[in-house]
C-alpha cells in the first residue's frame, strides 16, 4: 500500500487504540502493537516505538482531564513512578539481546494472565480500614461518584512499589506502556477503585514511556512515518475516552479490559508460534 494509504489506515486504528487505552489504563500500546505488526506488517522494534509514542500521547491526552475531574491520584502516581520508571530504563536495555519472537511470546502471556486475574472486583478500598503506610504517605483520597465523592483506602503499598518495577521493566521491553501490570498493581494488591486504578495509570504511563522511548529512539527504532499517525490517531481516540469514562459503569470497563487483553494475547502468541515476527 502506499504511504498515505498507510497513515490513514493507521490513525483510523489508533483511534480506537487510543479509546481503549483511555477507557481501561492500558495505555493503548497493548492495541497498538499488534495492529502494526499483526495487520499492517510493521517489524515489532518498530511498533514498539511508535507505541512508545501513543502511549505518551495517550498520557498528555486523557490524564489531564482525569486529574480535573478528580479521579487520577496524584500522590500514589508520582510515587509509584519512581519505580516504574527504573523498570523502563533497565527493560528497554534488554530490548538488544532479547529475540523479538520472545518478546512477543512474553508479551502473550502477560497480556492472557492479566485477562485471567482481572476476571473479577478487586479494588475496594472505600470498605477496608486506612493502611498505616498509605496514610503516612497521604495516599488515601475519593473519587466523583454518581451520588457525591467517594472515599477509599490504599493498602499493600510495598507490594505495589515492587510490582510497578516489573511494570515498567515490561513497558520498556514490549512498548505497552504496562498498564495492564499497573491497573492490575492498583485494583488487585493496593485495592484502589477500578475508576481510580485506571486514570491514575494513564497519568504514569507517559512518564513511563518517555523513559524507555529515549533508547528507542537512540537504537533508531522510532519512525516518523509510522509514528505520526499512530500519536495523532491515539490522541484524539484517548481525549474521547476521557469523557466517556465520566459515566461509564466499572463492571463494563472490566469487562472490555479482559476481552481486549485476552483476545490481542492469544493473537501474539499464534503469530509467534507460526514465525511471523
Amino acid at each position: 500500500m502506499s504511504s498515505l494509504e498507510f497513515c490513514v489506515l493507521t490513525g483510523l486504528g489508533s483511534v480506537a487504540a487510543g479509546l481503549l487505552g483511555s477507557l481501561t489504563g492500558l495505555g493503548g500500546g497493548v492495541v497498538i502493537v499488534p495492529l502494526l505488526t499483526l495487520v499492517m506488517g510493521v517489524d515489532l522494534h518498530y511498533a514498539i516505538g511508535a507505541s512508545l509514542v501513543s502511549v505518551i500521547a495517550t498520557s498528555s491526552g486523557a490524564a489531564a482531564a482525569y486529574v480535573r475531574e478528580g479521579f487520577s491520584n496524584i500522590r500514589i502516581g508520582m510515587f509509584l513512578e519512581m519505580a516504574t520508571t527504573l523498570g523502563a530504563l533497565f527493560g528497554a536495555g534488554l530490548v538488544a539481546v532479547v529475540p523479538a519472537a520472545a518478546v512477543a511470546v512474553i508479551f502473550g502471556l502477560v497480556l492472557i494472565y492479566s485477562a485471567w486475574v482481572s476476571r473479577d472486583s478487586g479494588g475496594t478500598g472505600g470498605n477496608s480500614s486506612p493502611d498505616p503506610l498509605a496514610a503516612r504517605l497521604g495516599m488515601d483520597g475519593s473519587y466523583p461518584g454518581l451520588e457525591g465523592p467517594v472515599a477509599y483506602n490504599v493498602h499493600a503499598v510495598p507490594t505495589g512499589f515492587s510490582l510497578m518495577f516489573v511494570a515498567g521493566t515490561l513497558s520498556g521491553l514490549l512498548g505497552i506502556g504496562s498498564g495492564a501490570v499497573k491497573v492490575l498493581a492498583m485494583d488487585r494488591a493496593m485495592r484502589i477503585p477500578f475508576k481510580v486504578s485506571t486514570t491514575t495509570s494513564n497519568f504514569m504511563i507517559g512518564v513511563t514511556a518517555a523513559a524507555s522511548a529515549g533508547v528507542y529512539l537512540h537504537r533508531g527504532y522510532i519512525d516518523p512515518l509510522v509514528s505520526m499517525p499512530v500519536m495523532l490517531g491515539v490522541l484524539s481516540g484517548s481525549m474521547v475516552g476521557a469523557r466517556i469514562l465520566m459515566n461509564t459503569r466499572t463492571k463494563s470497563l472490566r469487562q472490555i479490559f479482559r476481552l481486549i487483553l485476552l483476545v490481542l494475547g492469544m493473537e501474539m502468541l499464534y503469530k509467534a508460534a507460526t514465525g511471523s515476527f
